[in-house]
């Protein structure tokens, strides 16, 4: 069966309009001039998108296909997208979407090392590894009583591949369920331990907002690595609670956030 794809270019919009015919099987889509030109010439079915604080990764998706994604073809029907690794509600930044057969190619993606710029806030644990969840622990650390040194030993001790528990609110199944519906039923869970790699991690600065002291760092991390986890061992190392206070993803593999469209501009 024969498939044509063209563009037709409205004078009169900023809109192209494309056709996709198979034999008397014809569908039509609109898409920005923009995301075109992104979807094209920069990465073949892929966008990248600068994830916003305070959505979920399938916001994203959903916010895409809402404003992209209606085919006409007798009926509405939604455009496919995908998106590799989930970045959490509290995270921003890097999130690789793909587009029609750039689906196809997101569970390679996933394989990819990470990188994170990540402030951990010390004195502080929750239930969820980040200041998402309920306060568990609270306790007073001075700045003063954190020496640079000693943290730093800490990170370095911990490159490598290092057994660390999920968070309990995370999609890991447990007897067939996600750990997080189960946490949400209000279940007793025992969250398994997992093997995480962490190729590299810097302490770029320790520093005060108002009674709270937070560590700055920047990590590199293989694959099904939780951050959540490693910012709670690092207070564990360090003799008191830690939690997830920003998360940011700024790299993918070879992928940059810098190259990366913010989701109001797509």
């Amino acid at each position: 069966m024969l498939c044509l794809f063209a563009y037709c270019n409205d004078a009169n919009s900023s809109l192209n309009v494309g056709y996709l015919t198979c034999g008397d099987f014809k569908m039509s889509y609109i898409l920005s001039m923009e995301t075109l030109e992104i979807l094209t010439k920069k990465h073949e079915n892929i966008l990248l998108v600068d994830k916003p604080k305070g959505i979920t990764s399938y916001d994203v998706i959903r916010k895409l296909k809402k404003k992209y994604g209606k085919l006409k073809l007798g009926h509405a029907q939604k455009l496919k997208l995908g998106h590799a690794g989930t970045l959490d509600p509290l995270a921003t930044g890097l999130l690789i979407v793909g587009v029609g057969k750039g689906t196809k190619r997101m569970a390679e993606f996933l394989k990819l090392p990470k990188t994170y710029e990540v402030e951990i806030l010390l004195g502080v644990r929750t239930d969820t590894g980040d200041l998402e969840g309920k306060c568990l622990q609270v306790e007073s650390v001075n700045i003063d009583d954190v020496d640079g040194e000693r943290v730093r030993k800490v990170l370095e001790e911990m490159v490598g591949k290092i057994e660390l528990s999920v968070p309990v609110y995370s999609a890991i199944k447990q007897k067939g369920v996600p750990l997080y519906k189960r946490a949400r039923r209000g279940e007793h869970v025992m969250p398994p331990k997992k093997k995480m790699e962490i190729r590299r991690i810097l302490l770029r600065e320790i520093r005060r907002e108002e009674d709270k002291t937070i560590l700055d760092v920047v990590m590199d991390v293989g694959s099904g690595t939780y951050v959540r986890s490693i910012a709670e061992e690092v207070g564990k190392c360090l003799g008191v609670p830690a939690t997830v206070k920003e998360l940011r993803r700024t790299k993918v593999g070879d992928f940059d956030v810098k190259g990366a469209k913010r989701l109001t501009n797509i």
